[in-house]
């Protein structure tokens, strides 16, 4: 199988301060200042052409910041990405200008991705009628809701025809309706041979849609391999930490966060 996403040894790391003249003391000082917290430490995985990996894991384990380097949105603080062909971001608030309008932020997009002028003339209606936001398309994506957004990133990311999607929770918010539209157009993808990561809270759209799942563990990468066998293990950790007393939880949180945290 040819390779289309070669991920090794990522780690991201983030400064955290605690006042901000803690920052100007980061930049004097020869040892540096203040916290390192790890989002991402030591992650490797490859991705096949055709692949539709879901991306598995509790809230701040790290997904999204994953999806974004993959994406290229972020750089890794170490290890390397190859991506092979375009790769584009499907999350609520991703690559939209907030002062612009609908139409504005489509032309923007198109022109950013190198389109010109009678590609984008082309793909604008084709892009409106997905999206399905009606007149809203001329107004400020300031004054949309998070399923409007959603909606509107979604039509723009796929009809750019990436070679590879990422979809971070754009089909968290909004209708049945449009999430099956949605789901109908990432199968499509799928036909074509490229490759699509899934975050989803839907464990059901999970099992439905993905074929192997990437489990992201406070930022580690716990399991990789076919969907089958990763998320039994992924559901019956959660069974268990539900099950867990609020003591136990909270000395297992701070546990987990003494191991992402160390000084600078």
């Amino acid at each position: 199988m040819e390779k289309s996403v070669i991920v090794k040894d990522v780690t991201k790391k983030y400064k955290m301060y605690a006042r901000s003249s803690e920052k100007i003391l980061d930049l004097i000082s020869p040892k540096g200042y203040g916290k390192s917290f790890y989002a991402l430490q030591g992650i490797s995985f490859e991705a096949n052409k055709g692949d539709v990996i879901g991306i598995i894991g509790v809230n701040g384990s790290g997904k999204s910041t994953l999806s974004n380097i993959i994406a290229g949105i972020i750089p890794p603080t170490s290890g390397t990405v190859e991506i092979k062909g375009e790769a584009a971001l499907i999350a609520i608030q991703s690559g939209l200008k907030k002062e612009l309008t609908g139409r504005e932020n489509i032309e923007l997009k198109c022109l950013m991705l190198g389109f010109d002028k009678k590609q984008i003339i082309e793909l604008t209606p084709q892009i409106i009628e997905f999206a399905d936001i009606g007149d809203f398309i001329d107004q400020p994506v300031k004054t949309y809701s998070s399923g409007m957004r959603s909606r509107l990133g979604f039509a723009i990311s796929i009809h750019i025809d990436p070679d590879i999607l990422v979809i971070d929770e754009a089909l968290s918010v909004g209708d049945q309706t449009f999430a099956d539209k949605c789901l109908d157009k990432m199968n499509e993808f799928k036909e074509k041979g490229k490759t699509i990561f899934f975050i989803s809270h839907s464990i059901s759209q999970m099992k439905k849609f993905c074929e192997k799942a990437l489990w992201i563990q406070y930022g580690h990468v716990e399991r990789y391999g076919p969907m089958s066998e990763v998320m039994p293990e992924y559901e019956n950790f959660i069974k268990k930490y539900k099950k867990m007393t609020k003591k136990e939880k909270k000395a297992f949180q701070e546990s987990v966060q003494k191991s992402r945290m160390m000084n600078a």
